[in-house]
């Protein structure tokens, strides 16, 4: 069965209509499969940029590369560089089509990411968590950022997953180690009192499913085997993880949102897994089911997370049927398909 043949309606021409020109540039290009140089695709790519999402953010950055005020820019929440930066590669914004993006990968690179590779909240290594860690390393990837300080960025997130060569925390004199926050191996975070988060797993495999082939070193293959391991302990459409302070998974797995940022949900933990060649693994068939069953009668999907009033753009009213979540579910059907 095609990805196509399981929607129950002609959700693709209504992601396709003009009035949001971001979801149909990014529905030419990642549902339809149109070349980078297709005249439809060039001018659906041109139109993102200069309407829309895209545009608003862009005209709210600091000439200097940064939003809201100088610094790492993890606050203030959602606004500030990082979630800005975050939301235009989850846009399809790209550095080769407006400058402006790639002085902000810059800015980032050179404010966030410290000299042992992890992109920090605070200005020092102890700011660092798996979730910021993975947001940041795919967005660059995903904006066509090819910054060569990338490489200690995805070295450290491998070296964080598997441990080798990461001392404990409390080894406050060894070069390189956990901190109070990402606290040890297999995503150990102290935010959910030092167990694996699967949040954050998500967003570093999501990284590593970004980063080309041929650069992927045998530590960062390490990694993603011990990632992929640990998102599979459970059923995905179970998401029964280890829940740090509470006795049950997040509701927020089931509620598909946009934009994503270090809340996570199991369309995003599925496309990850298809992203690195689990997409035919009988693992997914529950989470797949779920998915399919989510869509309404002409094949759209509700927005049910958002973060409306807190960012730059608000993405459509909550409880409705949204082309940003919609193209969200198309694509993980069309990997699985």
């Amino acid at each position: 069965m095609s990805w196509q043949d399981q929607l129950k309606g002609d959700s693709l021409a209504w992601l396709l209509e003009p009035d949001s020109p971001g979801v149909r540039y990014l529905t030419l290009r990642h549902l339809l499969d149109c070349p980078e140089n297709d005249p439809e695709l060039v001018a659906a790519r041109r139109a993102a940029h200069i309407q829309g999402p895209i545009a608003a953010i862009l005209a709210a950055m600091n000439p200097a590369g940064y939003w809201v005020k100088p610094g790492p820019g993890y606050n203030p929440k959602y606004r500030s560089t990082v979630w800005a930066v975050i939301m235009l590669a989850q846009l399809g914004a790209s550095a080769a089509q407006d400058e402006r993006i790639a002085r902000a990968c810059a800015y980032l690179l050179e404010h966030a990411l410290t000299a042992g590779g992890q992109f920090t909240a605070s200005g020092a290594p102890s700011g660092t968590a798996d979730c910021l860690q993975g947001n940041l390393c795919w967005a660059l990837v995903e904006l066509g950022c090819d910054d060569p300080r990338l490489e200690s960025a995805f070295e450290w997130m491998a070296r964080s997953v598997t441990g080798e060569g990461v001392a404990a925390s409390e080894n406050r004199q060894a070069a390189v180690r956990y901190y109070a926050g990402k606290c040890g191996p297999v995503f150990a975070c102290g935010s959910n009192n030092k167990l694996p988060c699967a949040w954050g797993a998500v967003k570093v495999m999501q990284a590593f499913s970004r980063w080309p082939r041929e650069r992927r070193t045998p530590l960062i293959e390490r990694a993603i085997r011990q990632g992929v391991d640990f998102l599979f302990i459970a059923d995905p459409a179970v998401a029964d993880y280890p829940a740090g302070y509470s006795d049950k998974p997040s509701g927020n797995w089931w509620k598909f949102g946009f934009p994503v940022f270090y809340v996570t949900d199991l369309l995003q933990n599925v496309e990850v897994l298809a992203g690195l060649g689990y997409g035919d693994d009988p693992r997914l068939a529950n989470a797949l089911t779920f998915i399919r069953d989510k869509q309404d009668g002409q094949g759209r999907w509700l927005l049910e997370y958002d973060y409306a009033g807190k960012t730059w753009v608000d993405f459509g009213p909550k409880k409705q049927p949204n082309k940003w979540v919609t193209l969200r579910a198309l694509r993980v059907l069309k990997a699985i398909g």
